[in-house]
């Protein structure tokens, strides 16, 4: 049975937060009884091993306005943002940390600038309380990096907390480890994005999903966000760039490879010049083309692919409004 739409889903996505969960669930409801909105409060467990969806199961049953989804495995922050965004019935989204970090109290400021008609809300952790070299230092060169590479002026790409106008990012594809640069993809397809700093407090229980190993992926993800955001739904384009130099090098080298430029003929097979180069770029121009080919493929298949797995066997998944 659908239910009926409401102002504001806080969306929560956690995986192993056992001793988190109660206090986040209170300050949430605390601060948006405040506001005056209707709201929900989703949380998307990403596989938790511990009690957290014990915890979180026990509240629904006593909060009306409390839901949970389970997805199957730990299938990743952004597999279980797409499975939160896929079921908000909000007209505006937003999402937070579930380790007690983000502050629920920033959350009316995202709501006021998201009336303005903003459609995407990012939070910039100016006085962030992590550790300098293993998390704020990584996150410093890559934010520039993405900045630089987008052209969206972000000074935090990876804060959890952000506000999203609903039908927009409905529309965004999320998957893979995009989530952190949500602003970019928004900001490629012509989004007012802006920024606001947010409180930061220091990981009181648990510990932190994240670590410096993160900060190797990133160069890839620079790579692939390019690619997103400038050829995603016709990578052929991409490859088809980097096999336009190749074959104009070839084009170039022949001559000088098999045709005797004072006899105006080919040049015997077993005396040509550059014979390896002439193959080389040759190889290289229909390499980039045929990746670009099997690219095309492997984006029309993953439209059909699951990007999560909803865990169905327990009945009390969620809880009725």
């Amino acid at each position: 049975m659908s239910r009926s739409p409401l102002d504001v889903t806080i969306l929560v996505p956690v995986f192993n937060e056992e001793d988190n969960v109660r206090e986040l669930v209170r300050g949430i409801d605390v601060v948006m009884k405040r506001t005056g909105r209707s709201y929900e409060i989703l949380f998307v467990d990403d596989g938790s091993t511990d009690r957290t969806v014990d915890r979180l199961e026990a509240q629904t049953r006593e909060t009306a306005f409390l839901h949970l989804v389970r997805l199957r495995r730990n299938f990743g922050q952004t597999a279980a943002l797409a499975a939160g965004f896929d079921r908000a019935r909000g007209r505006y989204i937003v999402t937070m940390d579930g380790d007690l970090q983000n502050d629920p109290e920033d959350i009316p400021t995202f709501l006021s600038l998201l009336d303005e008609g903003y459609d995407l809300v990012c939070g910039w952790r100016r006085e962030r309380k992590d550790r300098f070299f293993s998390r704020r230092l990584p996150s410093r060169i890559a934010n520039r990096l993405l900045s630089m590479l987008t052209g969206v002026r972000a000074h935090d790409f990876g804060c959890a907390l952000k506000g999203y106008r609903a039908s927009f990012v409905k529309a965004l594809p999320v998957y893979s480890e995009m989530h952190r640069y949500m602003p970019a993809l928004a900001g490629s397809v012509g989004a007012r994005v802006t920024e606001v700093v947010v409180r930061h407090h220091p990981r009181r229980h648990g510990r932190s999903k994240y670590g410096i190993n993160r900060t190797f992926r990133v160069l890839y993800d620079l790579v692939a966000l390019r690619m997103l955001t400038r050829f995603a739904a016709h990578p052929l384009h991409w490859f088809g760039l980097w096999s336009i130099p190749c074959f104009s090098f070839a084009a170039m080298v022949f001559p000088f490879t098999y045709i005797d430029h004072t006899k105006g003929t080919f040049i015997d097979s077993s005396t040509v010049v550059f014979p390896t180069i002439l193959i080389l770029l040759v190889y290289l121009g229909f390499y980039f083309l045929m990746l670009g080919l099997l690219a095309e493929l492997a984006v029309n298949v993953l439209r059909h692919t699951p990007r999560y797995v909803l865990r169905l066997d327990e009945p009390a998944v969620e809880s009725a409004a």
